[in-house]
């Protein structure tokens, strides 16, 4: 999950509390979001309340793991038992005895500061008493130097103090006072932050006293990100006015949750067993990932444990390297609406770069390139962005903070002054001009820079994604296309091989996903592609780690470029579909698809296009929808089918598409601006 837009234009959420009760509601009081990414902390406190309603009800959501919280997905249990089974792999902390993932004794010093470590974990994780302070393990400020002058500081010291005045907004985290204690070193700031993390651990010992789960463990610990970076922020700066117990009980629930992240099936809480699924613990490319690192790296900086420490830096940390250096052109596998949670992954690399001068963001170009990544990804008039993936934030992809957080965070890491410049270019040019939520105020405090440099590049294929950009200029009525065609392999990607996006002042064509309720609808159905269907049923792409669609593009000048692409590959199996390429061909605001596909006995073969506003049918080969015209030019044979669809695909309703229909071999069809 992710917080909600602001923007008037976004498909709002329901919160999930609302569903599951009042009572739920009730708990925000006693603690609140620490600017995580995809999960509201309302929802995790509502998704405690419902683990201990129905415990056993709680690990059938997490073998379901998209069906409860993240809305209805319409992917496979087997597609997903197979991806979780492929994503747990086996237990990566070292083997106790008896093949039991274990941290052994965490009592252990980092060499570079000498610092005991506190408390204790003995066997199963439990904390055994032991009275050590932890202290302060190069755990750098979340921000660089700050203009105390800017509107930036002002505006985010207004949202700290009315805070501290008792009225908390939506989201406020006790990580944030302690940042405003480290720029302006008031006691009240401190008192606040220890506050909320005292009511933190309160309630998890509650929970953990009536035989129950904290809400740090809710939705498969999605949350223990911020939230045991709140614990380690107020140990480390408020370190002086923390009491030897506060230490101690904070210390031994931090460990606890960190431990519990990464032995899934030994989790325990208070001696009593609670496992859980061991959701995407070995996957980097999932935003889950770098919460579980995230509260990793805050604690293991904060309590000096060095078997945490060199965790991070062999294992889990080597694991984010190894797999962003196989995505060159930067973005993410999960797509464009969970991909923004590469604001903490970059986050995470300069908090680690500044803790100990190990450079992850530019160990590959990854992180550099998702700079221009971002700024080919939004569409000319600055204010919306390719939706490729699970939009659950907002269906429709208006740019929100989290995106200028991205490029901020990205900009924040980079060492290529001219990438720097662009990023600089697109922060001035977008329509989010400074953050809009209270919670994401802070973020704005990290230098958007003063030298602005304008792209010129007109296409950008980002290889390691396999998606595509492409635009006739950059002024704000330029046309605009993307296109996907690369590696399936994440849960919040859409079966959208070979689906292409075209804008021109407004949506052109487009997934009809964005109008659904749910912004989740991952199937064929609502993409803009060929449609397989074999005696009824839809041919579904599948997500695979060992093949792959493939485009190779062949760029020419203003912005035109043909690209061919093998989408066979995407496909479960070879019931309905045996090959299908798909060639592009932009030019002089015309997108040309030719398609060539072999299907089996009974597979019929439709092209279609989704559109925003109703077609208008001009003859049997030609239809228009708004601005865009639609032109059949191959088989001689091949229709449009009059009976436009409206909203039968998807589970609220969608706008409109249009069906082309009689190919047996493939179809030629051209689109163009009126």
């Amino acid at each position: 999950m992710s917080r909600p837009s602001a923007s008037p234009r976004s498909t709002r959420r329901l919160p999930l509390a609302l569903i599951l009760g009042t009572a739920a509601l009730t708990t925000l009081t006693a603690a609140s979001a620490a600017g995580g990414l995809f999960g509201l902390r309302a929802q995790v406190f509502a998704s405690d309340a419902w683990d201990r309603a129905e415990d056993g009800f709680a690990d059938l959501r997490d073998t379901g793991r998209d069906t409860i919280i993240r809305f209805w997905t319409r992917t496979t249990s087997s597609a997903k038992a197979a991806r979780r089974t492929r994503e747990r792999g086996g237990a990566t902390l070292p083997v106790g005895s008896g093949g039991t993932p274990s941290l052994g004794s965490l009592g252990t010093r980092l060499p570079a500061t000498g610092v005991d470590t506190s408390p204790v974990l003995g066997s199963g994780g439990r904390v055994s008493s032991n009275s050590s302070r932890p202290r302060l393990v190069n755990l750098p400020m979340p921000v660089p130097q700050v203009d105390k002058s800017s509107t930036a500081y002002t505006r985010f010291k207004g949202w700290v103090d009315a805070a501290v005045a008792g009225n908390r907004g939506y989201g406020f985290s006790a990580a944030e006072a302690a940042l405003m204690y480290q720029l302006s070193p008031e006691a009240k700031y401190c008192t606040l932050a220890i506050q909320m993390v005292e009511e933190q651990v309160t309630a998890a010992e509650s929970a953990i006293a009536a035989g129950g789960r904290p809400a740090v463990a809710g939705d498969s610990y999605l949350e223990v990100g911020p939230m045991i970076a709140d614990v380690a922020s107020t140990m480390t700066v408020c370190a002086g006015s923390i009491t030897s117990s506060q230490r101690t009980r904070w210390s031994a629930y931090a460990e606890q949750a960190v431990w519990n992240v990464w032995n899934y099936n030994n989790a325990q809480w208070g001696g009593r067993s609670h496992p859980w699924s061991g959701w995407s613990i070995n996957n980097p490319g999932n935003n889950y990932y770098y919460s579980f690192v995230e509260a990793t790296m805050y604690w293991a900086l904060a309590s000096g444990n060095s078997t945490w420490f060199n965790f991070l830096r062999d294992n889990k940390l080597a694991a984010l390297q190894a797999y962003f250096a196989r995505l060159p052109g930067g973005g993410s596998s999960e797509g464009t609406g969970y991909g923004t949670s590469h604001m903490r992954l970059f986050s995470l690399y300069r908090i680690w770069r500044d803790a100990t001068g190990m450079d992850l963001a530019n160990a590959s170009s990854h992180a550099s390139d998702s700079i221009p990544y971002w700024i080919h990804a939004t569409v000319p008039t600055m204010d919306r962005f390719a939706p490729i993936g699970d939009q659950a934030r907002s269906s429709v992809p208006d740019l929100y903070d989290y995106h200028r957080r991205l490029v901020l965070e990205a900009r924040s890491v980079n060492t290529n002054p001219v990438i720097q410049n662009q990023a600089t270019w697109w922060l001035n040019n977008i329509s989010i001009a400074r953050m809009g939520s209270g919670f994401n105020y802070r973020y704005d405090l990290l230098p958007a820079g003063t030298t602005a440099t304008p792209p010129t590049d007109l296409i950008y294929h980002a290889r390691g994604t396999g998606h595509l950009f492409a635009r006739t200029g950059w002024t704000r009525d330029a046309m605009w296309l993307a296109i996907v065609a690369g590696p399936y392999n994440e849960s919040h990607a859409h079966q959208d091989q070979g689906s292409f996006t075209l804008f021109s002042g407004d949506w052109l064509a487009v997934t009809a996903n964005i109008w659904s309720h749910s912004g989740i609808n991952q199937g064929t159905d609502v993409h803009n592609l060929v449609r397989f269907v074999r005696n009824g049923t839809v041919a579904r792409q599948c997500e695979s780690t060992t093949r792959a669609s493939t485009l190779t593009v062949t760029p020419g000048s203003g912005g035109a470029f043909t690209a061919d692409a093998n989408l066979t590959p995407a496909f479960c199996n070879t019931d309905a579909v045996t090959n299908w390429r798909r060639n592009f061909s932009f030019a002089n605001r015309r997108l040309t698809v030719r398609d060539t596909f072999s299907i089996t006995s009974g597979t019929t073969a439709t092209f279609q296009v989704n559109v925003p506003v109703a077609p208008t049918l001009v003859n049997s080969r030609e239809a228009t929808a708004g601005r865009l015209r639609v032109r059949v030019l191959e088989p001689a044979n091949a229709t449009i089918n009059s009976n436009f669809s409206t909203g039968k695909y998807v589970e609220d309703g969608a706008r409109y598409r249009i069906d082309v229909q009689g190919g047996t071999t493939g179809y030629v069809v051209e689109l163009s601006e009126i």
